[in-house]
């Protein structure tokens, strides 16, 4: 494996492990503190003044009406459509639901690059979604519910609309993340998502308890401070990373991970215990992303033709 994929093994490896510890954090914000819309808005809001304050340190990159068409529409279904349904589902379903329909990501992923990126689906690719499927169900069918919500139907509708819209982002921004550099993108990206939310979620941020205390609560400023800085500005950042250098297949395989992650923090805070299905979870999901890896893309079948 060259130098450049492993950068971008480590890039989407630092994603889920992000992503795996804000499915927890959101629950204990989401709806108590903070209403879905209002977070949406919020991290928008945020992550847009980041990235285009960091764009003044960096060189200009100028990019054509077309591909700001194309950043258009992975704001519309990576950032509002994926962040605003994954708000809405911590209402009502608990985090180890959603990560069990998070499993389901490179599925949709490897049939969406089959129909728009004509990747090829292989024998060895199609083994390694499969295993690695069953190693994030071997763990949270073997976990109790915590924290469930009030209408798991609904949240499980959500939680589909969720991974479809995050595969659709990984699809379409595959191409434009060759040509531009991540802060470039995620500063369009979060400026068109942030003013969509706007009239979206203004009028709930009245309503949000976190904003509306006396005394504003510190520790749920920091698990707020989390989700902006960290499971927003970071985590997307590394997305295009990842992309430019690994294939959108591979970059989901890595979502069958963060139930693993929430399982070893949870262990390591004494909210878990080590049992045999969380080693042998591990060794399935990490199996499937070499599966994964070492199947032929378009370009390999097309070098031997």
């Amino acid at each position: 494996m060259t130098r450049e994929k492993w950068q971008g093994h480590i890039a989407i490896l630092m994603t889920n492990v992000i992503f795996g510890l804000n499915t927890s954090i959101a629950k204990t914000l989401v709806p108590e503190w903070i209403h879905p819309f209002a977070l949406t808005l919020v991290r928008m809001s945020c992550a847009t003044l980041i990235f285009w304050s960091i764009s003044l340190f960096l060189p200009r990159e100028k990019v054509s009406f077309k591909d700001l068409t194309i950043l258009f529409f992975a704001a519309l279904f990576g950032l509002i459509g994926a962040q605003l349904s994954f708000a809405v589902a911590l209402q009502y379903s608990s985090p180890v639901n959603i990560s069990l329909i998070a499993a389901m990501t490179p599925v949709i992923v490897m049939l969406m690059a089959a129909v728009f990126l004509k990747e090829p689906i292989t024998g060895k690719k199609a083994t390694g979604v499969f295993i690695g499927a069953c190693g994030a169900l071997l763990l949270i069918l073997q976990s109790t519910p915590a924290g469930g919500g009030s209408n798991h139907t609904l949240g499980t509708l959500l939680c589909i609309v969720n991974i479809v819209t995050y595969a659709t982002y990984l699809i379409i921004t595959r191409t434009i993340s060759q040509r531009y550099s991540p802060v470039t993108l995620m500063k369009w990206m979060f400026l068109f998502a942030a003013l969509v939310a706007l009239p979206l979620g203004l009028d709930k941020l009245d309503e949000s308890k976190i904003f509306m205390t006396p005394v504003l609560d510190l520790n749920a400023l920091l698990r707020l401070a989390y989700i902006v800085i960290m499971a927003t500005g970071v985590a997307y950042l590394l997305v295009p990373i990842a992309l430019k250098r690994i294939r959108p297949t591979t970059v989901s395989m890595y979502n069958n991970a963060q139930p693993i992650i929430a399982s070893i923090v949870a262990i390591l805070i004494g909210q878990d215990s080590f049992t045999w299905d969380k080693p042998v979870a591990a060794l399935l999901v990490f199996l499937g992303v070499y599966l994964v890896t070492q199947s032929k893309s378009r370009a390999d079948i097309e070098k031997q033709s």
